[in-house]
């Protein structure tokens, strides 16, 4: 069996020829080079494909006739791997590049650690390499997931593995013997909240997601201001949390949830994405999606291995994101941290 899948994230028309270069390079340059190279062309066509195979021809390119988005072109590829029974699979967005040793790093930490599912390396910026992209990702107990100190300078964590509420899709080494128990991402999503979701049902099945701050990606970062961006993050994180909370958490959140809602449509209304919301509340009025949900509430609830308030203490109740800077979720984060506290205390199951 070999140890190693590397995954770059699924090229969709001209994205590999803005970034596709560095990153093979950063990748035939590894201290460790025992693994296969995978790519997923989504909506392929003869000129992208071409593209892949001249920058790297040692890849295995899987096509796709249709866009699947993040979720679907990668678990087309995790497919293969689960197939093939590689022990690790990495995660690469094609807008990296990666420090010589980082797969080796990754691997020492995996190894390490067998109940981890999940060893997240240290993303820093491109080309400010001194400033944080990620020390693994957070997540606000409404759903929000943002990136633990954004923009921060790095130092050494006092912790070597320290535990992250869930990984950022952009350079994350998996075990493949839990993907096989867990299950992949959730091809609903298609984009955005898609490793919130599997980070989550990790934790719950029983297993840890951790940092692994000596193994070092940098991150070719942009914040995106897509409208429709809005959209999918903000119906993918109502998915998850309906997915994957216990009932009673769902019961007791209600009123702040609520609460959010209203103040995200004045949002919304303010900033131009009104129609996006609406197009959230309207996907959640469908008996299909509904019927979706729940089935797979059934099933990730059936997989828990691990107390809520156990999971609790890794969400926030404050939504730390330095790109978004609102008066009015300065002026909530107060309320909503408080109110996460408390029910963190009288949490019970």
């Amino acid at each position: 069996m070999k140890r190693l899948a590397v995954i770059i994230s699924p090229n969709y028309k001209d994205y590999a020829s803005r970034y596709l270069v560095d990153c093979a390079r950063s990748l035939s340059e590894q201290s460790f080079s025992d693994f296969d190279l995978f790519l997923v062309d989504n909506e392929s066509s003869e000129t992208s494909y071409n593209y892949l195979r001249d920058v790297v021809p040692a890849a295995h390119i899987l096509r796709c006739e249709h866009n699947a988005g993040f979720a679907g072109g990668n678990n087309t590829a995790l497919q293969v791997v689960i197939e093939k029974q590689y022990e690790y699979a990495l995660l690469l967005n094609m807008d990296t590049v990666i420090s010589k040793d980082c797969l080796e790093k990754l691997i020492m930490a995996a190894d390490a650690h067998d109940d981890a599912a999940a060893i997240q390396a240290r993303l820093m910026l491109w080309p400010d390499t001194k400033k944080i992209n990620s020390l693994g990702n957070e997540m606000h107990f409404l759903g929000f997931g943002f990136c633990r100190a954004y923009q921060h300078s790095y130092s050494p964590a006092s912790i070597a593995f320290p535990e992250i509420a869930y990984p950022s899709g952009a350079g994350v080494l998996l075990r493949v013997s839990v993907l096989r128990a867990v299950g992949l991402f959730d091809e609903e999503m298609w984009m955005y909240n898609e490793d919130q979701d599997l980070g989550w049902r990790f934790w719950l099945a029983g297993y840890r997601c951790l940092l692994a701050p000596e193994a070092v990606v940098y991150h070719k970062y942009e914040f995106s201001r897509s409208i429709q961006k809005y959209y999918w993050m903000d119906r993918n994180r109502l998915i998850a949390i309906l997915k994957n909370y216990h009932a009673l958490t769902l019961l007791f959140i209600l009123p702040a949830l609520v609460m959010m809602e209203a103040g995200l449509a004045l949002f919304s209304l303010q900033s131009g994405w009104w129609k996006e919301k609406l197009k959230v509340w309207q996907y959640f009025l469908s008996y299909k999606h509904w019927n979706y949900i729940m089935r797979e509430r059934r099933r990730i609830q059936s997989t828990r291995r691990i107390r809520e308030k156990k999971i609790a203490a890794l969400i926030s109740g404050r939504i730390w994101y330095q790109e978004i800077d609102d008066a009015k979720l300065r002026l909530i984060n107060p309320v909503f941290d408080a109110y996460w506290k408390i029910l963190r205390y009288i949490m019970w199951w």
